[in-house]
């Protein structure tokens, strides 16, 4: 289902560059549906190793920077996600939007609060050399399951229900929307799209774009509603990667983003 019109669009982890991100369904739901405000609600990336976006990875930032044109009026907002850190010092370079750790706005009389969630994943800040050795082992199964991708997504679900971390993100962020006298909160990082109302906060999580259904988030008057996104041809594998010339070339410096100082201290 896509969505014709909506105040805010919120959608989070995309993994670019992932063997699963379903950045083609991503790009033509962003075409086909208008909004005042876009959201990217964190884990966009998979990580910051460009090279391995894929053709379709590229033409969805290439929108998104089109999308962020002043001359559209368009208000598009990147929140960053753990698997974004470092972000800051290329985004507005790559794709001329500001990066925000958090992002916080009003709508009908109501505050909202756009966090990633990772903040209240007490197993992600407590074990982050595991974190990022079991990332490393997830991309790596990814290239291996490249078929299907039946294993990686089980495993992915797996990961979701044994560290049970999506209650605790939603408990982390009710409690840190109160702080910032925020009626509504959005999350992404657990994969799993959620509504939960606690003493008069809302609490909505994004769900993700590596698994089917992917979801997303619609603001409007009607109020805030959980949408699956579903197309037939689930995944595209065997897409051309790194060498997408005429999709980099869009962005500024073209295919010599590649070789800025600031991308390769960071990627290299």
């Amino acid at each position: 289902m896509t969505v014709a019109y909506c105040d805010t669009l919120i959608l989070s982890d995309l993994h670019l560059g992932s063997e699963m991100s379903r950045a083609r369904d991503a790009l033509h739901l962003l075409e086909r549906c208008y909004f005042e405000r876009l959201i990217l609600l964190g884990d966009i990336f998979c990580d910051l190793n460009f090279g391995r976006l894929k053709k379709d990875h590229w033409r969805l930032l290439s929108h998104i920077r089109k999308l962020s044109n002043p001359k559209r009026g368009i208000e598009v907002v990147w929140v960053e996600g753990n698997h974004d850190l470092g972000l800051s010092l290329v985004m507005s370079h790559l794709v001329g939007i500001k990066v925000y750790q958090q992002y916080v706005w009003d709508y009908r009389g109501l505050r909202h609060l756009a966090v990633h969630g990772h903040q209240f994943d007490r197993f992600f800040t407590d074990n982050a050399l595991l974190g990022s050795l079991a990332s490393a082992g997830f991309q790596l199964l990814q290239k291996l399951d490249s078929g299907g991708q039946g294993l990686s997504k089980l495993v992915d679900r797996l990961d979701t229900r044994w560290r049970r971390h999506s209650p605790k993100v939603a408990a982390g962020a009710i409690a840190h929307a109160r702080t910032q006298q925020a009626q509504r909160v959005f999350c992404g990082h657990t994969h799993l799209a959620m509504h939960i109302a606690e003493d008069g906060v809302e609490y909505f999580n994004t769900g993700c774009w590596i698994q089917a259904p992917a979801t997303y988030i619609t603001i409007d008057e009607q109020g805030v509603q959980i949408h699956e996104y579903e197309r037939s041809d689930d995944h595209y594998s065997g897409e051309e990667r790194g060498d997408s010339a005429s999709e980099a070339a869009e962005f500024p410096g073209g295919a010599g983003l590649f070789g800025d100082a600031a991308y390769e201290g960071i990627c290299g």
